[in-house]
C-alpha cells in the first residue's frame, strides 16, 4: 500500500521573515520609546515635571496609569533649557520621565493648564502592563539578530542545521552512499569493451566476494586502483559496474568535494568519509576526478587556498596508507591527467595498480555500438562493422553521441527507423560540424577546390599505406570548404614508410591545386600545418631522420624553458623536415602527372555531384590491391566468434555420425 503524501503546507523561511517583520512593524507602532533610542532623556520628580508644563515646555505627554508613570516629550525649542543642548540626533525627540499618586489630580492639573494656555498638546494613556514592551524593546533586538544568524546559517549550509549540509556539519563527507542492496544498478553487462580494465577491477570484485580464496595463500587486497584514462572512455562506468557488482557499500564522491573556502574542511571530510568507510566495511570509496585533490605539491612554500589543498591532500595520504588499519576499504579513483598526480599517492601501498581506461579499438567500438544501438529502432541497412571502422578515435561517450545524433537526424525527416543514411549523416555532423549550404562560390573557387579534395582522394586510393578512402564532399561543413572521410588503420605501430605515404597523400591537395590551376591558395593552410607536426615529430621525436637518426629529443618538462637540443641541432632538424616535405610534395606532384586523366574524371565528377563514394573512386582508378588491416581484424573477430560458437543439435548429431 502506498504512503499517504501528507497534505501539510511546507514550511517557507518567506513566512518567518514576515512575523519578524510583522513584530518589528508592531513594536514601532505600539512603543512610544521606540523612537526615543538614541535620544536625550532624564528622569525628573513630579514637582519638576509640574514647573516644566507650567512654562509650556510640554508638547505631548503619555501616561501610564498602571506604573503610576508618565513621559513628557520636550518642544524643541526648550530643549537648552531643560537638557542643557543645543541639540539632538535629528528625528529624535527628547523627554523627560517621572512618577505621579494620584491620576485624578494628574488629570486636573493638566486640565488647568489647558485653559491657562500652558499645555496644548494632547495626552494619551496606557492602561496596559507594558512589562512585555519593555522586555522587548531591551532584548528583542539581540533576539532578531540571533534568530536571524541562525536563519542564514541554515540557509548557507542547504537548509538543515541537522543535516550533512548545515553549517555545523561543513566538515562532513559529502559522500553519496550506494547501498550493497539498491535497485537499479550497473553491472559489467552495461561496460562494452575495455576488456583488460574490466579484468582488472572484476578481481576486486571478486576479493570482496570471496576473500578467504586468496588471503588463505597469504596474499592481500590491493588498498587502491587508479582508473587512467582520456575523457569519455568509460571510467566512471567502469566505477558504477563495480558498484553493481561487489554487492558491499559504495561510498562516491568527487574531488572537488573535499575543496571548501573555509580551512580545514577539505582534511575534516577525508576524516569523516573514511570514519564512514571503516563502520561498512568491507566497502568502497570512489573519487572522482581525483586530480582537483591530489595535484602534486609544490616545492616551495605555498599561500591561500594552495595550503588548505595539500593539507586535505596529506590527510589523504595518511588516511590510505597510515599508521591506521583501513581493513576491507578499497578506494577506487579515476582521473585524465595521472602525470599531475603528486608521486606519494601513486606509490604502491596507496593506488597498487593502474588500469588504463584506453580509447576503444575497432572491436570495441562495434561492441559499443550494439550496447547503445538496443533502444534504438533501426531498419535492415545498418551495418555495424561499417560504423565501427568509420569512426577511429571515437570513446564510448562520443559513440553514444552518435546513436542519439543520428536518432535525431531520422526523427527529422519523419522516419519509422534509424538507417545507415542517418549513422553517417551523424558521423559527419560530428566530426566535420554542420552542413553550410548557402555558402556562395563561384564556378573557380568550386573548381579549385574540387580538383583539391580530388588530389587527395587520387593518391590516398594509389598509395599502399594510405588510409582507405569513404567519401568526398566539397559542401562546406563547419569551417572546411571540402573534407574527405577516410578509414584509417589502426596500427600498434607505425614505419617510417607508412607514415611518409600519409604525408603525401596529406599534401595532395596543395599539389593538385599547383599541377592543374597553377596557383595555390589558403585552401591547404590544415594540410600543412599536419603535415609540419608530423615530419617534426618524425625527425626530433622518433628518430627518423637521415642526419641525425636515432635520437629523440622529447622533454616531458612542460613548464621548461630550454630545448633540450643546442642551435645547430635546431638547425639540422628544421632542414630535415623542409627536405622531407619537399620531398613527399614532388611525388604527390608526379602521382598525380602520371594518374592526370583519372584525377580529371574524379574532380569533373565532384564538381556535378557535390559528394562522392569509395565506389566512384574504384570505379575511375580499378580497385585497390591493397587489403585493409582493419578489415582483417574484423574478420578474424568474426572467424574467432565461429570458432567460439557452441554446436546446435543438428550439427552435434552429424558429428557424431562422422
Amino acid at each position: 500500500m502506498a504512503e499517504k503524501k501528507s497534505k501539510m503546507p511546507r514550511f517557507n523561511l518567506t513566512w518567518l521573515y514576515m512575523v519578524i517583520a510583522l513584530v518589528l512593524g508592531y513594536l514601532v507602532l505600539t512603543s512610544d520609546k521606540t523612537q526615543l533610542a538614541g535620544a536625550s532623556s532624564k528622569t525628573v520628580s513630579y514637582t519638576e515635571f509640574k514647573q516644566y508644563v507650567t512654562q509650556g515646555y510640554a508638547s505631548r505627554i503619555v501616561v501610564n496609569k498602571k506604573e503610576g508613570s508618565l513621559v513628557m516629550y520636550v518642544k524643541s525649542d526648550h530643549i537648552r533649557d531643560v537638557f542643557k543642548v543645543d541639540g539632538v540626533q535629528p528625528g529624535r525627540q527628547p523627554y523627560v520621565e517621572t512618577e505621579f499618586l494620584s491620576a485624578e489630580k494628574l488629570q486636573d492639573f493638566l486640565d488647568e493648564q489647558e485653559s491657562l494656555g500652558n499645555f496644548s498638546g494632547n495626552v494619551s494613556h496606557q492602561s496596559g502592563d507594558s512589562g512585555m514592551m519593555n522586555f522587548l524593546w531591551s532584548f528583542g533586538p539581540l533576539i532578531l539578530i540571533i534568530l536571524f544568524w541562525l536563519v542564514m546559517m541554515r540557509r548557507v549550509g542547504g537548509g538543515g542545521g541537522g543535516g550533512a549540509m548545515g553549517i555545523f556539519n561543513v566538515g562532513r563527507s559529502r559522500a553519496q552512499l550506494v547501498e550493497k542492496d539498491q535497485a537499479g544498478k550497473v553491472t559489467f553487462q552495461d561496460v562494452a569493451g575495455q576488456a583488460g580494465a574490466k579484468q582488472e577491477v572484476q578481481e576486486i570484485v571478486e576479493f570482496l566476494k570471496n576473500p578467504k580464496k586468496y588471503t588463505d595463500l597469504g596474499g592481500k587486497i590491493p588498498k587502491g586502483a587508479l582508473l587512467v584514462g582520456p575523457p569519455g572512455t568509460g571510467k566512471t562506468l567502469l566505477a558504477k559496474a563495480v558498484a553493481g557488482e561487489a554487492d558491499v557499500p559504495f561510498f562516491s564522491m568527487s574531488g572537488s568535494d573535499f575543496v571548501e573556502m573555509f580551512v580545514g574542511v577539505g582534511a575534516s571530510r577525508v576524516r569523516d568519509l573514511f570514519r564512514q568507510a571503516k563502520e561498512k566495511a568491507p566497502c568502497i570509496i570512489f573519487i572522482d576526478e581525483i586530480d582537483a585533490v591530489g595535484r602534486a605539491r609544490a616545492n616551495r612554500a605555498a599561500m591561500g587556498s594552495n595550503d588548505e589543498r595539500e593539507s586535505t591532500l596529506n590527510q589523504l595520504l595518511t588516511e590510505m596508507d597510515g599508521f591506521g588499519t583501513n581493513s576491507g576499504v578499497i578506494i577506487l579513483a579515476a582521473t585524465n591527467r595521472a602525470d599531475i598526480l603528486d608521486k606519494a599517492l601513486l606509490r604502491a601501498g596507496r593506488f597498487d595498480r593502474q588500469i588504463h581506461v584506453d580509447l576503444p579499438d575497432v572491436n570495441e567500438r562495434k561492441e559499443i555500438f550494439q550496447v547503445h544501438l538496443r533502444p534504438l529502432k533501426t531498419d535492415n541497412t545498418l551495418d555495424i562493422d561499417f560504423l565501427a571502422r568509420q569512426t577511429p578515435g571515437f570513446s564510448g561517450a562520443d559513440i553514444a553521441n552518435v546513436c542519439n545524433e543520428a536518432a535525431l537526424i531520422a526523427a527529422r525527416g519523419s522516419k519509422e527507423a534509424v538507417g545507415k543514411e542517418d549513422f553517417l549523416a551523424a558521423v559527419d555532423r560530428i566530426i566535420g560540424g554542420l552542413e553550410k549550404k548557402t555558402k556562395v562560390m563561384t564556378a573557380e573557387e568550386k573548381r579549385t577546390i574540387a580538383l583539391h579534395e580530388a588530389g587527395h582522394a587520387s593518391i590516398s586510393w594509389l598509395l599502399q599505406y594510405a588510409n582507405p578512402l569513404v567519401k568526398v564532399t566539397i559542401v562546406p561543413r563547419g569551417r572546411a570548404l571540402g573534407a574527405a572521410w577516410y578509414l584509417p588503420e589502426e596500427r600498434q605501430i607505425t614505419t617510417r614508410e607508412q607514415m611518409l605515404d600519409e604525408m603525401c597523400a596529406t599534401l595532395g591537395g596543395r599539389a593538385a591545386e599547383e599541377l592543374f590551376t597553377g596557383h595555390i591558395s589558403s585552401g591547404a593552410m590544415n594540410d600543412l600545418e599536419r603535415v609540419t607536426k608530423q615530419a617534426y615529430g618524425m625527425i626530433a621525436y622518433m628518430g627518423m631522420g637521415q642526419e641525425i637518426p636515432n635520437l629523440c629529443y622529447y622533454n616531458n618538462d612542460e613548464y621548461g624553458f630550454q630545448k633540450p637540443y643546442s642551435e645547430a641541432t635546431a638547425q639540422l632538424i628544421d632542414k630535415e623536415v623542409k627536405d622531407m616535405i619537399a620531398e613527399q610534395y614532388a611525388r604527390a606532384k608526379k602521382i598525380l602527372s602520371e594518374h592526370a586523366s583519372e584525377h580529371g574524371q574524379l574532380a569533373q565528377l565532384l564538381v556535378e555531384r557535390e559528394v562522392i563514394f569509395a565506389e566512384d573512386v574504384e570505379r575511375i582508378f580499378g580497385p585497390r590491391p591493397w587489403a585493409s588491416r582493419t578489415e582483417e581484424l574484423l574478420a578474424s573477430d568474426v572467424e574467432n566468434e565461429e570458432k567460439e560458437k557452441p554446436l546446435s543439435e543438428d550439427e552435434a548429431e552429424t558429428d557424431k555420425t562422422e
